[in-house]
């Protein structure tokens, strides 16, 4: 199995997290989805960025290749950890703010949705959790990978501001919350006249 299509799978499943939040159209809806974007942005670029580190020492990207990082490479087995984690919503890290106020908003529309998004995190954290154990923990399942040089000052540089952006968030939303709070107001206001989705719904056709 390929390392970046698993990445790239779970890449899709946080824009269905988006959809969802643009489409039940309240505050909390869309305050999700425009902080699930952004988040999208640091994790799933920080995995690719990593996948590219690994492919720059073996050039492979097979998973059946890797086994034990943790080993040889304890830093970017942390790192590597984190932002995997951080991709399917764990608690104090940035996802999981998204995703829990997308399912908030969407709870006010149809709760049948509400369980079948949180179908979609139980299914990322069992492949997210999946590949980390066949990525970092274990043995190694080659020779190669056991003398994996860890990563240089250079690689930490890059990887190391999006891992104190997924925790600053995941711990601490309320700024970034704040920035967009005005802006998803006045949409949501000019949009329906200040109802919600469900209200307007409700409203009588005209002919």
């Amino acid at each position: 199995l390929d390392l970046k299509k698993l990445v790239a799978y779970s890449s899709v499943s946080h824009m269905g997290f988006v959809t969802l939040g643009i489409f039940v159209f309240n505050s909390q809806g869309i305050q999700g989805a425009v902080l699930q974007m952004f988040n999208h942005g640091i994790t799933t670029a920080a995995l690719f960025i990593a996948v590219g580190q690994l492919y720059d020492r073996t050039h492979s990207r097979a998973i059946s290749d890797y086994g034990g990082l943790h080993k040889p490479m304890p830093r970017f087995a942390a790192l590597f950890f984190l932002f995997s984690v951080a991709a399917f919503g764990l608690p104090g890290t940035c996802n999981f703010i998204g995703e829990f106020l997308v399912l908030v908003g969407t709870s006010y529309i149809n709760f049948a949705m509400v369980l079948l998004a949180m179908g979609g995190i139980i299914l990322a954290a069992a492949y997210m959790l999946w590949m980390l154990q066949r990525v970092v923990l274990g043995e190694p399942n080659t020779e190669a990978a056991k003398v994996l040089p860890d990563l240089s000052s250079r690689e930490l540089a890059t990887l190391i501001p999006l891992a104190i952006l997924v925790l600053c968030i995941g711990l601490y939303p309320g700024p970034l919350m704040e920035v967009m709070d005005a802006s998803v107001t006045h949409l949501i206001e000019q949009t329906t006249g200040g109802l919600q989705v469900d209200e307007v719904s409700q409203l009588p056709l005209r002919p």
